[in-house]
C-alpha cells in the first residue's frame, strides 16, 4: 500500500471518529492556519496501532545536554581540563548530547566553501578521549561507521567490542560550517538495549535564509520503544530592537526544514522533529537577549538578582507568552549570563566601563540555553561552566528520562498524544514579513511523517 492510501485512511479514520462524537478521543476544533473551503482542523492526536504490545516496561536514564560557542577556536591538547569540568564527570550520563557553535570562524570561505570535517574529528578525539580516560579506559579514534550522515540508510546499533573497553561510543556526529553536534552513549547501554534509526538532518537558514552561518543540526534516534531529538541551534545574533524577530523566524523554518531521512524498512520512524515521542531537546546560542539598557543590566548582575533579570529576557518571553517554543521548558537560571566576555582569559564582560577601544559594547545575556519538550523528561541541574576558551561560558543540563522496553516490537505506527500547540505552528508567528513558504500546520506534519518529506 503507497504512503498516499496510508494517508487517507488515517484522514478517513479521523473523519469517522468526528462523526460518532465520541469525547474520549478528545478531538477539537480549532483553525488550521491555512485557509480550507471545506473543513478545519485542530486534533489532539491519540491515533493507536492495532496491536499494541501490553508487555511494556520502562528503564530510567540519565542525559547530560551540553551547549558551548567556542569563538572560532580549534580545540588544543590543555583544552581537556575545561572540557573535564564543563561534563561534569564526577555524575556520568548514559547519553551524552553535545552541541557547538562556531568550530570553525564564520569568514566567508568557510561559509559557502566544502565543508572541512577535519576539526570536528579533533573535537570528537578529544571528547572521546576525556570521557574514557576519565574510566581509565584506553582511547581509541571513533569509527568511521559511527560518525553519521544524512545520506545513511539505515543505522542500528547493537553492541560489539570493536572500541576495546571504551566506556563510552560515538553514535552520531553531524558538521554544518559552525554548528556541529556529538552524540555518544554508553556501551553498557548498548549491551542493553536496542539503539536504532540513527538519522541526522541539517538546516541552513543564515545569509539569504539559506547559507549555513546560521542554522542547526539535528539527531534522531530511538532507544527500544522510544524516540529521541536533539536540535543544535545558532540563530541570528544582534540586540537591536526587531532582531528578536529574526531568531524567531528562524526557529520556525528549521521547525518546517528539518526532515530526517527515511529508512527502507522502518517507515513509521518520526521523520520531523515534533514526530518524536516527547523527548525532544533544543540547544545552542540562541542568541536571545535582554529587553534591558546596559547600565541596569550590569547592576542586576553585580547584585546577582537572577530573577530580576529573567524579566527582560528575551527567550523568556516567548516561553511564558506563547511565542515560537510554546508548550516547551527551561530549567530555573540561577548562574550568571554567559555572553559576551572581553576575551578568551577574562572575567569581565565586553564593553563594561572602562573599556578597551577594540572591545565590542555588548549587553550581557542569556545566549546560551537548553530547552526541552514533552512529558516523560526531568531535568536534575542547569548550570554553566568557567572555561576562559572562548567568549561565552559553556551552558549544560543533566536529564532522567524513562524509555519504553517493549518485549517485542509488534504493532503498527502510533502517533499517541501529540499534544502540539497552536501557536507553534502558526504560519506568521513570530515574523517580520509573510513568508509564504514558512507555512505549516499540524495536518502539513503529519503528511510529512506520513507520506515522506
Amino acid at each position: 500500500m503507497d504512503h498516499k492510501s496510508r494517508y487517507q485512511r488515517i484522514r478517513d479514520w479521523f473523519s469517522s471518529k468526528q462523526k460518532e462524537d465520541k469525547p474520549s478521543y478528545g478531538f477539537k476544533e480549532i483553525e488550521d492556519g491555512v485557509e480550507n473551503e471545506s473543513d478545519d482542523y485542530r486534533i489532539d492526536l491519540s491515533l493507536r496501532s492495532l496491536e499494541l504490545d501490553p508487555c511494556i516496561s520502562t528503564n530510567k536514564l540519565r542525559i547530560f545536554v551540553g551547549t558551548w560557542n567556542v569563538a572560532g577556536r580549534s580545540p588544543v591538547g590543555s583544552l581537556a581540563v575545561d572540557l573535564d569540568e564543563w561534563l561534569n564527570l564526577k555524575n556520568a550520563a548514559d547519553i551524552y548530547v553535545l552541541g557547538f557553535q562556531e568550530i570553525v570562524p564564520l569568514k566567508t570561505l568557510n561559509v559557502i566553501g566544502a565543508e572541512d570535517q577535519g576539526v570536528a574529528t579533533r573535537w570528537n578525539q578529544l571528547i572521546g578521549r576525556t570521557l574514557n580516560t576519565k574510566f581509565g579506559c584506553p582511547w581509541m579514534t571513533p569509527m568511521l561507521n559511527s560518525s553519521i550522515s544524512s545520506n545513511d540508510d539505515e543505522n542500528n546499533y547493537k553492541y560489539e567490542n570493536s572500541e576495546g573497553s571504551n566506556k563510552y561510543t560515538l553514535v552520531a556526529s553531524k558538521k554544518m560550517v559552525g554548528v556541529f553536534i556529538s552524540v555518544w552513549l554508553r556501551q553498557e547501554l548498548m549491551r542493553k538495549y536496542c539503539i536504532s534509526n540513527v538519522r541526522v538532518c541539517s538546516v541552513a537558514c543564515g545569509v539569504m535564509g539559506y547559507l549555513g552561518n546560521k542554522g542547526s543540526v539535528a539527531v534522531s534516534m530511538s532507544i527500544e520503544g522510544t524516540s529521541f531529538c536533539f536540535v543544535v541551534a545558532h540563530l541570528a545574533s544582534g540586540e537591536k530592537k526587531g532582531d528578536e524577530g529574526r531568531r524567531n523566524h528562524q526557529v520556525l523554518e528549521i521547525f518546517r526544514r528539518t526532515c530526517f531521512p527515511r529508512t527502507t524498512k522502518h517507515h513509521h520512524y518520526p521523520l520531523t522533529i515534533l514526530g518524536h515521542d516527547s523527548r525532544i531537546f533544543w540547544l545552542g546560542d540562541l542568541n536571545y537577549r535582554l529587553y534591558l539598557e546596559d547600565n541596569f543590566a550590569r547592576q542586576l548582575i553585580r547584585k546577582q538578582d537572577w530573577k530580576a533579570l529573567q524579566e527582560y529576557d528575551q527567550l523568556q518571553k516567548e516561553l511564558e507568552e506563547g511565542g515560537v517554543f510554546e508548550g516547551w521548558k527551561e530549567g530555573n537560571i540561577e548562574f550568571a549570563p554567559t555572553y559576551k566576555y572581553s576575551s578568551s582569559t577574562s572575567n569581565r564582560y565586553s564593553g563594561a566601563l572602562p573599556s578597551k577601544s577594540w572591545e565590542k559594547q555588548r549587553t550581557p545575556a542569556w545566549c546560551d540555553r537548553i530547552l526541552w519538550y514533552g512529558k516523560g523528561v526531568e531535568q536534575l541541574h542547569y548550570f554553566r561552566s568557567e572555561s576562559k576558551f572562548s567568549d561565552h561560558r559553556p551552558v549544560s543540563a543533566i536529564f532522567s528520562t524513562q524509555i519504553e522496553i517493549k518485549s517485542s516490537n509488534r504493532g503498527l505506527v502510533e502517533l499517541h498524544n501529540m499534544n502540539i500547540p497552536p501557536t507553534m505552528l502558526h504560519p506568521n508567528h513570530g515574523m517580520n514579513t509573510g513568508d509564504e513558504d514558512a507555512k505549516s500546520s499540524l495536518l502539513s506534519l503529519i503528511i510529512k511523517d506520513v507520506q515522506g518529506c
